[in-house]
Formats: structure tokens, sequence, C-alpha cells
């Protein structure tokens, strides 16, 4: 029964992860606010399972990447058959702006893991990322903005090495590394759909590298419950990711990012009172 239960969260957090992790809101921010109602509990010993779930918040992620890779396979693909050897070179080239892209956030993730989640980690911190990015979103989006990037392709190496020193900013929990990436892609010049596309495949890298990090320096002791509970998220969080990362692409042809901003900032105010009345923890597991 109480393995059930586990999964069942889970699933929950799968969905969470898998709805927020695309949309520019965090998804961080949220698996660890939605923890703190539903708190996973693999484990007897609370050191250990704190250790689970602060993998675990990381780690399902990869359901998330797996999404990507399914939905533009042909496009990341740089030996798909149907394409030409010029399709091929620019695919090769959108390698390298993704890797350049990379660079700075994961840098700064291998030096200051640690110390983010030592001091970071808390409610308050979150609140006060998801208000400030949501602010930002609606000033950036009441701009008169030009639009200078429309595709990936036309994406210069420059641009995405900006793009990847504003994506070191989704280190800090709350903040979104989807929107990070999407605000500095737009301050660029880059339009919404270039801007989100080039942060679906940013992410590649980005999260593979991080799961890969906190599981070489997990203390977990792995038993059968702790990897049913880790793979149901991962698996929820693929599903729903691929219906997400469709529905969004659409959204934004037509919108705006300001409902984002504003479910942020709203968001963030209801966490800050909770903080303040004692309801929510500041310190998150």
């Amino acid at each position: 029964m109480q393995l059930l239960i586990e999964v069942l969260k889970a699933v929950v957090l799968g969905i969470v992860q898998g709805i927020t992790e695309w949309l520019p809101i965090s998804s961080t921010g949220h698996l660890i606010l939605v923890n703190q109602v539903m708190p996973l509990s693999v484990f007897s010993d609370a050191a250990m399972n704190t250790e689970f779930i602060n993998m675990f918040t990381v780690v399902i992620q990869l359901g998330s990447i797996l999404a990507v890779l399914v939905l533009y396979f042909n496009e990341l693909n740089p030996w798909a058959s149907a394409k030409t050897a010029e399709q091929k070179k620019g695919t090769w080239q959108m390698w390298i702006k993704i890797v350049i892209a990379a660079v700075p956030a994961g840098l700064a993730g291998v030096l200051f893991d640690d110390m983010i989640d030592a001091y970071l980690y808390n409610a308050t911190v979150v609140a006060i990322a998801l208000i400030v990015y949501g602010v930002i979103f609606i000033v950036m989006e009441n701009q008169n903005r030009k639009v200078t990037t429309r595709s990936i392709e036309g994406m210069s190496r420059k641009t995405a090495f900006g793009i990847g020193v504003f994506q070191m900013l989704a280190l800090i929990p709350g903040t979104s590394r989807s929107g990070s990436t999407i605000i500095g892609a737009t301050a660029l010049g880059c339009s919404r759909s270039a801007a989100a596309k080039f942060s679906f495949f940013l992410a590649i890298p980005m999260m593979f590298g991080a799961s890969a990090v906190k599981l070489i320096k997990t203390n977990v002791t792995w038993n059968a419950e702790a990897v049913i509970v880790l793979l149901t998220g991962t698996i929820v969080s693929f599903i729903v990711s691929v219906v997400v990362i469709r529905s969004f692409m659409k959204y934004i042809r037509r919108h705006s990012f300001k409902l984002f901003g504003v479910y942020r900032i709203v968001l963030g105010a209801i966490v800050l009172i909770l903080v303040a009345m004692q309801i929510l923890p500041n310190a998150l597991a």
C-alpha cells in the first residue's frame, strides 16, 4: 500500500514536471513546492529521503528531454538520410550553437551546485524568482521589440552564447530554465517561436548533464521502491511533455508570454503569504 501511495505521488509530480518544464513558469520551483504539500516518503531515514527528493526533482527531467528527442528527432539528427548535404551541415551548425549556449550554465552548475542546494532551495527564493521573472515577461511583451532572428538557422553563434549566459540565471530555483532562455533569446532579437524551440533543444545537454551530476553525487542507497518511483515519474513526465510541447508551440504563434507572467506573479505572492503565515515552511526538502 505504501509503495502504491508513493507511485501515485510520482505520477502527480511527473504531470507537474511535464507541464511546467516547457512553460516559462519553473518546473523545479513547482516540484519543490508540490513536494511540501505531498512529500515523497520512499525512505524511512529522513536524510536519505531528502537526498532522494533532491535527486528525483532533477533526474525526472530526463522524461521531458526524451519527449523533445522524439518530437524533433529528424530535425535534430544530422545523419538523417532524407536530408541533403547542405541540410546535414545546417544541423551540425545548430548543434554547435547548442553546445556553445550550454557551456556557461554547465560550468556554473558544476561549480555552484552544492552552494545552490544549501542556500537557495527555500520557498522565499522560489517566490521572489517567480515574481521577478513574471514582471520581466510582462514588461518585455509591452515593449516594441525588433525581431532580427526568426529561426535557429538564422541565429548567430554570438546570440547563442548570449542565450547561454542568460540560462545561468536558471540555476536559481523558481526562475525557470525555459524562462531564462526565452527572455534571453527575445532580448537578443529572436522571435517567440525561435526562442522557444532553441530553449527546447538547449535543454537536451543541460538536463542530461544536470541529471548525470545528481546521479553521480547522490548518496541514495537504491532499492526497488526508489527505482519504481523514479521511473514512474520519468515516464509520466515524458507522456505529458509530448502533449505540452505541441500545445505550447501552437499557443505562442498567436499569443504573447503575458499570461505566464501574470501566473508567476500570482503564484509567487501566494507562496510568500503562505510562508509568512507559517503554513508553508521556508526550508524546502
